[in-house]
This record gives C-alpha cells, structure tokens and sequence, in this order.
C-alpha cells in the first residue's frame, strides 16, 4: 500500500493498495497503520467504522461538522462513486479547493478527507458501499450540510441526483455553512 499526497486539497491522501488477484477474485489490505502513520495520521485515532449503500444517482453530502471537525477515512468498498472533498477550512493554502476522485470496489483505494474538509459522494452503481473510518463519536449537533448544487461549488455530478435525504434537501448554501464553522 503506498500514500499519495493530493495536490488540490492540503492534508488529503489516496491510499492505494496492491491487491493480489488469481482465478478466486482478489484480496486487498485497505488499512496498514505503518503506511497511516508515515505521512502524520494517527492510525489509533480512528473512533468509529460505518457502512452506507446507495442506489445509483443517490448524492450524499455535502458533509462537514463544525467545532473540532472529523476527519475520516472513505473507501468504497462495492461499486462504484464519484467522490468530492472541499476545503472549507480558512487557514488552509488550498481553503475553498476541490477535488474528485472516482473510487471503486475493484481498486480499493481509500482516500483520507481531513477535518474541515465537507465530502460527498454520488453513486454511479446499483448499489455502491463506501466505508468510513472516523476519527471522533458523531455528535448530530454539529452536522453541517453544504448544498451538493450550490452554484458556487458547481460540481459535475456526473449523473441526474435520483435521491437526496431529508438532510441533505435542507442544505445550507456555501456561504451560510462557512458561517455556522467558524
């Protein structure tokens, strides 16, 4: 498994591995604490692991939370997403940069997202599993949703959103998230 620093996003990583393949499928190490913890990431400061599956079309995000922020690992685990990290965090050289990244089931790339940075996804297969590692307990009381259509982000989702959550429906505008992390 080797790190790759993302030149976009101050702090983001892809973590691709090497998976073995033979006539079975395959198997892939998608966590290597040696690895986490050569480029600054504290392998044990992961709280939490969590699973969603989405329907195709499905836009989860974009997610952000305020005070101490969360940082997260994010693999998708089965089929395939479009994934997108944003830095929200005003002391960054690349604050208000975005990135996209297609991760898959076949790869196994896990991508390192960190606090203050809001991440979304859209998934692009019937159905996709994505993976997250969270470094804190979720606290819902500092849930922040930027809107995934905002103008001002303008992101190329690549298919028509299919479905949004309640959450994500009610979702703030860049400007009025920036105001609520600050």
């Amino acid at each position: 498994m080797k790190a790759i620093p993302v030149a976009g996003v101050a702090g983001v990583y892809r973590f691709e591995p090497a998976p073995h393949r033979d006539e079975r499928g395959f198997f892939s190490r998608t966590f290597d604490r040696d690895v986490v913890r050569s480029v600054g990431i504290d392998p044990d400061g992961f709280a939490q692991d969590s699973v969603s599956r989405s329907r195709r079309g499905v836009v989860r995000g974009m997610h952000v939370r305020s005070g101490a922020g969360e940082a997260k690992l994010v693999r998708c685990s089965y089929g395939r997403i479009f994934d997108v990290v944003v830095d929200l965090r005003p002391g960054s050289p690349t604050y208000r940069n975005q990135e996209h990244f297609l991760l898959d089931g076949d790869s196994q790339v896990s991508l390192y997202v960190p606090a203050g940075c809001a991440h979304g996804f859209q998934a692009l297969t019937e159905p996709a599993d994505v993976s997250y590692r969270i470094d804190r307990a979720h606290d819902p009381r500092e849930d922040v949703t930027v809107a995934f259509d905002d103008p001002e982000l303008a992101i190329p989702w690549p298919l028509p959103v299919t479905v949004l959550s309640e959450r994500d429906k009610a979702a703030l505008s860049l400007d009025n998230a920036l105001r609520r992390l600050v």
